[in-house]
């Protein structure tokens, strides 16, 4: 059913034998026991990844430590911001020559050879570590969140280290606070019988997003090669590719982020959602109040507010928006592109921001409702587009299935719809929008919570979908890139 895979992906049988294995253990630790338990598990759970790359959360880890426990006792405020710069400037440097060292190479090469120039120098080609721009990330708000004297630094050089390195959440996020899990590791709740239901529901849920929706999507979007060759297909198929990867990385993102908090909440942990049904949302704020919420709060909370964010008028606020979501693109990867689809979300913010008033004038309720819906479908719209970027690539793709799309010919298609697959992808996207739509109105969502029974029903239904009508290649998570 899953594939067996050398590298520990939530959908490899390799990861359910490290899964159950793990587990018959933790239970019967105590707590103290649980965290050393935890650190070594992260650690092995990594080294399946790249066991060289362990150096590197081991010195962000260290470095922070230390760093933290100074500014903890430092009172002098020059050198409290020698500490934070050094934290910065260490964790930022690492990310920077494993990340962006060959983007700005390679982009200076480039631009020497326009003017002129002959540069002959050979690609670095350095390898990315997996999951360092969510642990540097996590990191970091550490060291700053002591700085601003909203935490006290953490004793225990073993919790701090289980904060970083937690598997469930290590290689792709969400990106959790110290003052929300540093906490919890000092005291685990204890296992009980809701905690082991809710973290099973939850896991359930992000599976049946996974190989029910992204795969399936994926693998219809591969098998015809939309982003690999676009300049193949026709206005129609570019259309329908670009739809179904807005849906595609919503399940594979939102699902790995629903495993992950499941079986947080089964060792005794307690972390946010990460996702809240973005493709509901009817402005670009609320898209990103709803859309891998740990990286839009933190890019908010530390760049954002930061660099002034909405205090100093229109064109600083502008500026400001702009600033911190191409940064957000770059910190995606290093590429144009990235930098191009968060150049686009930092417009539509502004757009939206700033018609908000004139929106928000009208009080007739049943024209709201329609209001609201038709801002839901151009959001969305919108946000696809902008995935466009973000899947291709090369900025020449991107720009060419573009132009398709606002060619709108609706007449031909090259595409290859195998119907078996097509039938699963169309399923699993019902079966997901359904479950969306009873989330999103609220007193129906509200009697299921309050059942039990339909709860159970839930999971049965859910779990059967996944025999059924599952993608079980093995695909890996979209976000194990960045």
């Amino acid at each position: 059913m899953f594939y067996l895979g050398k590298i520990l992906t939530f959908n490899s049988l390799i990861f359910l034998v490290f899964i159950s294995i793990f587990l018959i253990f933790y239970f019967f630790f105590k707590s103290k026991i649980k965290i050393l338990y935890i650190l070594f598990a992260s650690y092995i759970f990594y080294s399946f990844w790249d066991w060289r790359f362990l150096a590197l959360i081991l010195l962000s880890t260290v470095v922070d430590y230390f760093l933290g426990s100074k500014l903890g006792i430092e009172k002098r405020i020059i050198h409290r911001r020698l500490l934070l710069f050094i934290s910065i400037f260490t964790n930022l440097t690492i990310l920077g020559i494993f990340k962006y060292l060959d983007f700005f190479v390679e982009s200076f090469a480039l631009l020497l050879t326009n003017i002129g120039f002959k540069p002959d120098w050979p690609t670095l080609n350095i390898i990315l570590p997996v999951g360092i721009s969510f642990y540097t990330f996590q990191s970091l708000s550490y060291t700053i969140d002591i700085y601003k004297k909203k935490i006290e630094p953490e004793k225990s050089f073993l919790n701090f280290a289980a904060y970083i390195s937690m598997f469930p959440q290590l290689v792709a996020g969400p990106i959790v606070r110290a003052s929300k899990l540093l906490p919890q590791l000092r005291a685990p709740k204890e296992i009980n019988f809701y905690r082991l239901f809710k973290g099973v529901e939850l896991i359930i849920w992000g599976y049946l997003l996974k190989v029910v929706l992204a795969d399936n999507l994926g693998f219809l979007i591969n098998i015809n090669g939309y982003f690999d060759n676009p300049q193949s297909f026709a206005s129609l198929d570019l259309i329908l590719a670009t739809l179904m990867f807005s849906f595609q990385i919503y399940g594979d993102f939102a699902g790995y982020s629903l495993i992950a908090i499941g079986l947080a909440k089964i060792l005794g942990f307690d972390l946010d959602p990460n996702f809240k049904r973005p493709y509901f949302a009817s402005s670009f704020s609320e898209f990103w109040k709803r859309w891998h919420i740990s990286l839009s709060s933190w890019l908010r909370d530390y760049l954002y507010i930061s660099i002034g964010g909405n205090r100093k008028g229109y064109i600083r606020t502008s500026f400001n928006l702009i600033t911190t979501m191409v940064l957000g693109g770059l910190w995606h990867g290093a590429a144009l592109t990235f930098i191009i689809w968060g150049l686009l979300h930092g417009i539509y913010l502004i757009i939206f921001k700033y018609l908000a008033s004139i929106l928000n004038y009208n009080t007739n309720k049943y024209i709201k409702a329609v209001q609201k819906i038709l801002l839901i479908f151009i959001v969305f719209s919108l946000t696809s587009i902008a995935w466009v970027f973000f899947r291709s690539n090369s900025l020449d793709d991107s720009i060419y299935i573009i132009k398709a799309i606002f060619t709108f010919d609706i007449s031909t298609t090259n595409s290859n719809f195998a119907t078996p697959l097509v039938v699963k992808c169309f399923l699993g996207l019902f079966f997901v929008l359904i479950v969306d739509i009873f989330r999103e109105t609220r007193f129906i969502y509200s009697i299921y919570k309050k059942s039990y029974s339909l709860r159970v029903l839930g999971i049965f239904i859910s779990a059967w979908t996944i025999l059924l009508f599952g993608n079980f290649s093995g695909n890996e998570f979209v976000y194990f890139q960045f």
